[in-house]
């Protein structure tokens, strides 16, 4: 089976994780998010797969090649500029036929793909949208459907009180190449607000495929902690046998230290002694927690130091980034790569630093 895969986006909702690096890119358990995506694809026999490319394109090409690594095969378009999510399909368009999956890139899911594309099918739909359930749908496309599951209407971020249903668009579509015709060339165009309406406004038999199945968008840093802390607790499928608590390295603990719940180690991590390390939490390569400090549900990118007697807690540290002696980090705050956080300093809640930045 085929799918597109749509990765062009700047991830401006994760920044400053997202500014070094693309959105498919940021490290999830320790593994390029794409690599996550591959293997849950390839596992559903998914194994042919264009991926569309606009913002540092070399991060992702250079780091998975033709797909083979990863029992898939890869092939790559580029967007010279953002054509929405129609758009950007429509620009693989020589490379699909048939029916074919699309993929918004910030999705992690358990959704059983063999069964949405075998119920397309079945329904002789020329467009299959999954659709998932929000506590709050205020922020999200709603999608409602008849009993049969036919599409009746999108209604786009509706007041809460006033939404006929709490199942949203999920980002996963099962298409027919020839809804690509509806889909001007080379020009902006989105499947949401242009594309689905005009096909239910031509009669055309567009379905909705409901799924109470496991399903997140990593693409605010809230969400990038919250499916980490998932996969560790196994609310949702790994399909990658490294990115999972005793898959990792082991690291050098000192036997004064502790580690409490489902934590993930990279290589070559080091823990001092008398420091706590309170999961969920992940911990890059070459990351190196000292005496007396506590690292409580925190993710900490490759190579970052945690001084003595400091305190990490709910929130993200990128990459390279020293967090000084008796610092606290609070809950929800977001450090980017090489930063340092001098010695006694405090960040406060929700707080985003930007990275090469000095506190």
């Amino acid at each position: 089976m085929k799918a597109v895969l749509l990765v062009g986006g700047e991830g401006t909702r994760l920044r400053p994780l997202t500014c070094n690096t693309v959105k498919a890119m940021v490290p999830i358990l320790n593994r390029p998010f794409l690599a996550h995506l591959l293997a849950y694809l390839a596992s559903h026999g998914v194994d042919d797969i264009v991926v569309t490319l606009c913002y540092l394109p070399d991060r992702i090409g250079g780091q998975f090649g033709d797909g083979s690594a990863c029992g898939v095969k890869l092939t790559y378009v580029m967007e010279e500029t953002p054509l929405g999510t129609a758009g950007a399909v429509k620009n693989a368009e020589p490379r699909l036929d048939g029916s074919f999956f699309v993929f918004n890139g910030d999705i992690l899911t358990d959704i059983d793909l063999r069964a949405m594309m075998d119920f397309h099918r079945r329904s002789g739909a020329v467009a299959t949208i999954a659709l998932t359930p929000v506590e709050d749908p205020s922020a999200y496309g709603v999608v409602e459907t008849a009993p049969d599951g036919r599409v009746k209407r999108f209604i786009e971020k509706p007041p809460r009180h006033e939404a006929p249903t709490n199942m949203i668009n999920a980002g996963i579509y099962v298409l027919d190449a020839s809804v690509l015709d509806r889909v001007p060339k080379g020009q902006p165009c989105m499947f949401e607000r242009q594309v689905f309406p005009g096909l239910l406004a031509a009669g055309a038999p567009v379905y909705a495929f409901p799924t109470t199945d496991y399903w997140i968008d990593i693409g605010t840093p809230d969400k990038y902690r919250q499916v980490q802390y998932d996969l560790l607790e196994g609310k949702c499928a790994s399909h990658l046998q490294s990115a999972r608590p005793g898959g990792g390295a082991a690291a050098r603990l000192d036997p004064s230290a502790a580690v409490d719940g489902p934590v993930l180690f990279g290589r070559d991590c080091t823990i001092g002694a008398g420091a706590r390390i309170k999961g969920p939490a992940v911990l890059g390569d070459g990351c190196t927690v000292l005496d007396g400090s506590t690292v409580d549900r925190a993710i900490i990118w490759t190579g970052a130091r945690i001084g003595r007697g400091a305190t990490v807690r709910d929130c993200v540290i990128g990459g390279k980034t020293t967090v000084g002696d008796g610092c606290v980090i609070e809950a929800g705050a977001v450090v980017g790569d090489s930063v340092v956080v001098t010695t006694g300093s405090r960040v406060a809640a929700g707080q985003k630093v930007w990275p090469d930045t000095t506190l």
